[in-house]
C-alpha cells in the first residue's frame, strides 16, 4: 500500500497481536459493519502510517480516508454511529461499564508486566497480581453468560482479548488460579466461543504469540524455549 486512500468505507489498521486492535474489530463485527483490515509491521512503520496514525501505533480507523486513533475513541464511535448499541442506556451503567473497560486495559498491563518478568520472582509477582484483579472481577460477575447479564457489551470487547493471551500462557504455567474463578472462567469460556472474539485475530494467532514471547528477553521467554509448541 502506498497511501491511506482506502478502497472500502471503513479500514482497520491493525497488527496481528495487539489487543486493542481485536477491541475494534470485535465491536465492528458486533455491529455487522463491512470493514478492510490491513495489518502493518510495527517494527517498520510505512510513511502512510505515519501520517494517520500521530502516536505511531495501532489500531487506526479510517473512515473514508479519514483517522481515528486509540482504541477507546474507535470503539465510542462505532457505538455512536452504529446499532446495535453496545453501552447500556442508563447513564449510570454506562459510566460503570466505562470504568471497567478502564480495568481491562490495567489488566493488560499487567500481562504485559508478566510477559516481560526478567526472573522467576518477578514473573511469579505479575501472576499474584493477575489473579488478584481476577478475584475483584469474580466478586463483581453475576450469572452471565456476559459481563451485564445475558447481553454483550463493550466490556465483553475488552475482555475477550485479555483471555485469549491465557489460551497460550495456561500452557507455560498457573499464572491465574482459574478454579478459584467459576463466574470468570464462565464469562471466559462465553467470550472464547463468540463468534466476533473467535474471528478478531488470525488463525496463526497463537503461533505468533509464542514467537513474541520467546523473543523478550524474560523469565516467560525460557518457559516457551523449554516448552513444546501448541500441535507439537
Amino acid at each position: 500500500m502506498t497511501s491511506a486512500s482506502p478502497a472500502a468505507p471503513l479500514v482497520l489498521v491493525s497488527h496481528a497481536l495487539c489487543p486493542y486492535v481485536q477491541r475494534a474489530a470485535i465491536v465492528l463485527a458486533e455491529k455487522g459493519v463491512p470493514f478492510e483490515r490491513r495489518d502493518i509491521d510495527l517494527a517498520h512503520k510505512p510513511d502512510w502510517f505515519l501520517q494517520v496514525s500521530p502516536l505511531g501505533k495501532t489500531p487506526v480507523l479510517l473512515v473514508h480516508g479519514q483517522p481515528v486513533f486509540e482504541s477507546a475513541v474507535i470503539c465510542e464511535y462505532l457505538d455512536e454511529t452504529h446499532a446495535p448499541a453496545l453501552h447500556p442506556h442508563d447513564a449510570l451503567q454506562r459510566a460503570q461499564h466505562r470504568s471497567w473497560m478502564e480495568f481491562g486495559s490495567a489488566v493488560l498491563n499487567l500481562i504485559g508486566g508478566l510477559y516481560n518478568a526478567p526472573d522467576e520472582a518477578a514473573l511469579q509477582a505479575r501472576a499474584d497480581e493477575l489473579t488478584a484483579r481476577f478475584t475483584q472481577l469474580e466478586s463483581v460477575l453475576g450469572d452471565g453468560p456476559y459481563f451485564g447479564g445475558t447481553a454483550f457489551t463493550m466490556v465483553d470487547a475488552v475482555f475477550g482479548p485479555v483471555f485469549r493471551y491465557f489460551d497460550v500462557l495456561d500452557d507455560l504455567g498457573e499464572f491465574v488460579r482459574w478454579p478459584a474463578l467459576p463466574r470468570v472462567g464462565a464469562w471466559r469460556q462465553a467470550l472464547a466461543s463468540r463468534p466476533s472474539v473467535v474471528q478478531a485475530v488470525r488463525p496463526d494467532y497463537p503461533a505468533l504469540l509464542r514467537r513474541f514471547l520467546q523473543a523478550r528477553p524474560s523469565a516467560l521467554a525460557r518457559r516457551v524455549a523449554g516448552s513444546a509448541p501448541a500441535g507439537a
